[in-house]
């Protein structure tokens, strides 16, 4: 099958690719382009570089290598894989734009050179390491000595065991393996192998990265210290507005940052996916969206967004580099009164196939009393949307590695649904060269490295991966299951990680807990396995002050207990299970 591509002004140009084969036609006939060999993914042939192209260096477009650079005024070409050109005769697709338009070339991009979201403040351990990634990059969070928060590279210097299977000692990091020291500027203060009266090398530090506290978020700038630019740093002005109250929780998804990203930018889905999941979520009312861009520019895009039967726009969406998306909206409450509703998402590139998402969910018209509410309860609605997309996504993920192509060949995006993943992925054209790897509109960068997995890490995180309630995944003993709840949500919540200890303590020294387990067993059996279930119903007491049961025999007997307690057993079960 062959694939044509026209260019729209400038001197005729269409090229004709069959397999192996490409053609040039102008106005004076066809002419035969050479073949340059096999191209940098190694599954196609790389065309001859285009008369149009006068210096660049070369990337993939399409799975195959073509030369970037500045193009010459006046000509532009649309270029698309043999079989990938789709023609539109409804016009409801979104068209892909033609090449040479200036605002369309890449830009300086650096992947390192920008602020990272990491963790919230309020979920840190306060006395051990905490080991992330971002993208390729191995890091290391603890507290030090004077209670402040620093960043390292997770990896000793000495041998190369990571950090963040260590331990804090009195504000000092120590490594797991040989018990080597690190203060919070990353220098080495002790070697206990040291011999008497020899000095520590001074080659025996820790890498360190710059680190900013700013609304309870944790940022890392990933390039050298003296480059950290504060300007870069997001702001959310909404956060300081009086009366405005937010709920946050962090998720660990097994799919690539930038197909979550997608998800949570495509506000044409939540009717579908989410059905019945909030009030707010019906099948019924899933129709053709209106979109307007407003701004775009190197680092992100902006618009607002309406369902067709609404007379005004009511919704913006701002996505920033490298990893910042913010969804507000604003709605009249009975009392005429403005209420600004605000979800944030900060998306962090976690490795291959990996991410971690701290969601913000903030508005001026909460009733004070949702402090009262306990975090699980709220926690297992937003874990029960992730649970939701997350087979689909991460399908999508498999897919798009495993075809080596860019979205444009694999996407039919509408323009009454999908604009913003289209100025998503189009951005991704214009800075993924600056990344470590990126799937775009047109272009795309692979891993240069498969991602390896650590089949038996060391130290707290073994023993916690390899009891109950998941003994592994994927055939490897001591491997995180990223679709178990616990590992994707629970251990990122200390309210969460709390309740769960709290009733497993319970269920040991209380009869009463057989009564609730043959409950929860007779309305969960059918769809659950029997082992994930006990795990579930071993939350159902919080112990802190804003929201504690005590269960007794005789409570437990009394029908208004019971429907007390079927509420928060169900709740529970849907925090906890896995989808």
């Amino acid at each position: 099958m062959m694939a044509m591509a026209m260019a729209s002004t400038g001197p005729l140009q269409v090229e004709l690719r069959g397999l192996g084969t490409s053609w040039r036609t102008g106005r004076s006939g066809p002419v035969r382009c050479g073949l340059g060999g096999r191209g940098r993914l190694g599954r196609r042939w790389v065309i001859g570089v285009q008369s149009e192209v006068v210096h660049g260096k070369g990337h993939v477009r399409g799975g195959r290598e073509v030369v970037s650079g500045r193009r010459r005024a006046g000509v532009r070409r649309v270029v698309a894989d043999a079989g990938a050109v789709k023609t539109d005769e409804s016009g409801s697709l979104i068209e892909s734009k033609v090449e040479g338009d200036e605002k369309d070339d890449v830009v300086e991009y650096d992947w390192e050179k920008e602020w990272y979201p990491m963790y919230l403040v309020a979920e840190m351990p306060k006395s051990a390491p905490l080991g992330l990634t971002v993208f390729d990059k191995k890091l290391v969070l603890f507290y030090d000595g004077n209670g402040e928060i620093n960043c390292f590279e997770d990896r000793c210097p000495h041998r190369l065991a990571k950090l963040s299977e260590g331990q804090v000692i009195d504000g000092q990091l120590e490594c797991l393996y040989h018990g080597w020291q690190f203060n919070g500027s990353g220098q080495c203060t002790k070697i206990p192998q040291l011999a008497p009266g020899a000095k520590i090398p001074k080659q025996a530090c820790a890498k360190t990265y710059a680190v900013k506290v700013s609304q309870d978020i944790i940022w890392v700038w990933l390039a050298d210290k003296s480059t950290a630019d504060p300007s870069k740093l997001p702001w959310f002005e909404h956060y300081e507005k009086e009366g405005f109250q937010h709920i946050s929780s962090i998720h660990e998804l097994p799919y690539d940052y930038s197909i979550l990203l997608e998800n949570l930018m495509d506000p044409a889905h939540i009717p579908i996916s989410h059905d019945r999941t909030d009030r707010s979520a019906k099948r019924e009312n899933a129709q053709a969206l209106v979109f307007e861009v407003t701004e775009r520019s190197s680092r992100g895009f902006a618009g607002v967004w309406k369902e067709i039967s609404s007379p005004t726009f009511t919704n913006t969406t701002r996505f920033e580099a490298p990893c910042c998306l913010r969804n507000d909206k604003l709605s009249v409450d009975d009392k005429g009164k403005e209420v600004q509703s605000s979800a944030v998402f900060l998306c962090r590139p976690a490795g291959q196939g990996k991410s971690m998402l701290i969601v913000r969910f903030g508005s001026t018209g909460f009733p004070k009393a949702i402090k009262s509410i306990p975090s699980w309860l709220i926690h297992s609605t937003s874990s029960s949307v992730f649970e939701q997309d997350m087979g689909f996504l991460a399908s999508q993920n498999e897919y798009l590695i495993k075809t080596n192509r860019p979205t444009k060949d694999l996407y039919l995006n509408l323009k009454s649904s999908d604009t913003w993943v289209s100025e998503f992925r189009k951005w991704n054209d214009k800075t993924g060269h600056g990344m470590p790897y990126y799937f775009g509109h047109e272009t795309l960068s692979l891993p240069k490295n498969p991602a390896l997995t650590e089949a038996a890490p060391a130290g707290v995180a073994a023993a916690t991966a390899s009891t109950y309630p998941a003994q592994g995944s994927f055939g490897q003993m001591f491997a995180r299951d990223p679709t178990n709840r616990y590992f994707r949500h629970v251990v990122h919540c200390k309210s969460c990680l709390s309740t769960l200890n709290a009733f497993q303590k319970y269920q040991k020294v209380s009869p009463s807990h057989n009564i609730l387990r043959r409950s929860v067993e007779s309305d969960s059996l059918k769809t659950r396995s029997t082992s994930h279930l006990l795990y579930s119903q071993s939350c159902v007491c919080r112990t802190d002050s804003s929201f504690q049961l005590n269960f007794t025999p005789e409570k437990l007997q009394s029908s208004r207990m019971c429907k007390v307690k079927q509420s928060i057993s169900g709740s529970l079960n849907c925090l906890f299970m896995i989808s």
